[in-house]
């Protein structure tokens, strides 16, 4: 492993209490590049009282997330503003927990059960531009979160656009932005008690969606009724070696850390794959063509896949520009070493993908939306962390398959009939949610095919 550090362990200077919390929250991702140029791959900073070390090369991430992924849990940070949303479910569960809660919820991933998800995907989606029209003009962000939200009601709870659908969408949406704000700012240390006008917002979107998750969680119990979607799944999930089940709080936890995944993510990819392909025609151009080729008139279907080779090319470099997971913390909770170089427990350790995905060490003329470099053996040559749109090693994003499937099969889907184009005058700036959001959405006007 070689890697640069112009000046050993130096980092920037901060401010005597804040440390560096303040450039940190006036512009995160700037701040994360400026360290890479400024200080090499392995950093140390201080956000407020905590210490954390930014790391850069793909060798020492693998570090962290598999070889040594027994020394690091996730962030305090994340523990402390996510966990209210989505409690113990598998993106914050540790440990024997999180190993059972993986195995019971595995099944829900099963290649042959994502296949059938698909059909879901195309079809809801088709019915989605049933009311889109020649010359409309939409927030394009807006428009994928409210798809991808009813693909993720079907195929979780077996609902078209309900009560309790739209409640979890919109109540789950209040936190995830409380969840931003707080990040950029020093108020994520005021605990969640303290009643700010922020905590009491918060705390009455929770109450709402617990009431409406352990509602149907109830009513699907009662009924016994197998619809054969994830909830179903959840609820008769038994644990192999003890044959245990699911409390209704450990369903509500990985229903809503499924809800939060199954949409925001692809919402957000194909939210950027749209903005990226209305600033390059040639690239919409080629796309539109394998459409054609691939499938004439007719939708894509799972079958499909393989042959939609440029619309995940897209994809997946619209996730290398503007990775959903712009950055992965974790937390070291034993002495362990990076590079080499010894990291104390407690130290916060930050794998910046929006750096390391644009890195020119990694990928030719980094900063450019080129499809076609993933045509040929990049992914072979390149190391294997440099590119981590959906984490690694045994905390490896569950439900990837699914969201691919589901960027490529929608973007298939509206790019064969519409193509999108940018309005003037608009200044759209990446910014750190839970994802990566753009903001504001951008405003989208449609042209047919």
């Amino acid at each position: 492993m070689t890697v640069s550090t112009q000046a050993e362990r130096r980092g920037p200077k901060g401010h005597l209490l804040l440390g560096n919390g303040p450039d940190f929250g006036r512009d995160q991702l700037g701040f994360y590049a400026a360290c890479a140029r400024e200080y090499g791959d392995l950093v140390p900073i201080r956000l407020g009282p905590r210490r954390a070390l930014l790391v850069y090369h793909p060798d020492a991430i693998e570090e962290i997330l598999v070889t040594r992924n027994r020394d690091f849990v996730k962030s305090p940070g994340v523990r402390l503003l996510l966990r209210r949303l989505i409690g113990n479910g598998l993106f914050l569960a540790e440990g024997g927990f999180w190993l059972r809660q993986r195995r019971l919820v595995q099944p829900a991933f099963h290649r042959q059960r994502i296949a059938a998800y698909g059909e879901v995907m195309t079809a809801y989606t088709a019915r989605r531009l049933s009311g889109w029209k020649e010359g409309d003009v939409f927030d394009v962000h807006a428009e994928m979160m409210t798809l991808t939200q009813i693909i993720v009601a079907k195929t979780l709870f077996d609902a078209d656009v309900s009560d309790e659908s739209y409640a979890i969408a919109q109540t789950s949406n209040v936190l995830a932005e409380e969840f931003g704000t707080r990040l950029r700012s020093v108020v994520q240390f005021i605990p969640d008690w303290v009643p700010t006008p922020a905590n009491l917002r918060a705390n009455r979107a929770l109450h709402h969606l617990n009431q409406v998750v352990f509602r149907m969680v109830a009513a699907r119990r009662q009924t016994g009724e197998d619809r054969g979607d994830l909830l179903s799944m959840l609820l008769q999930a038994q644990d192999a070696d003890d044959g245990s089940q699911l409390s209704n709080e450990q369903v509500r936890d990985e229903v809503m850390t499924l809800f939060m995944a199954g949409h925001e993510t692809t919402a957000v990819t194909l939210s950027w794959s749209w903005y990226l392909l209305a600033q390059h025609p040639e690239v919409d151009a080629q796309l539109a063509d394998e459409l054609q080729t691939v499938l004439g008139e007719r939708p894509p279907t799972v079958a499909d896949l393989p042959r939609l080779k440029y619309a995940e090319m897209i994809v997946n470099e619209s996730m290398r520009l503007y990775p959903p997971a712009y950055a992965l913390a974790r937390q070291a909770v034993n002495p362990s070493e990076i590079a080499g170089q010894s990291v104390a427990p407690g130290v916060v350790v930050i794998m910046p993908a929006w750096v390391v995905h644009r890195d020119s060490r990694w990928f030719d003329d980094g900063e450019a939306f080129r499809p076609e470099r993933w045509a040929g053996d990049l992914v072979r040559r390149l190391p294997r962390f440099a590119y981590f749109p959906f984490g690694g090693g045994p905390r490896q994003c569950i439900g990837n398959a699914f969201a691919t499937m589901e960027a490529v099969l929608i973007l298939a889907t509206i790019a064969q009939r519409f193509r999108l184009a940018l309005e003037p005058g608009q200044q759209i700036t990446p910014t750190p949610y839970i994802t990566l959001r753009p903001e504001p959405g951008p405003r989208m006007r449609l042209t047919r095919r």
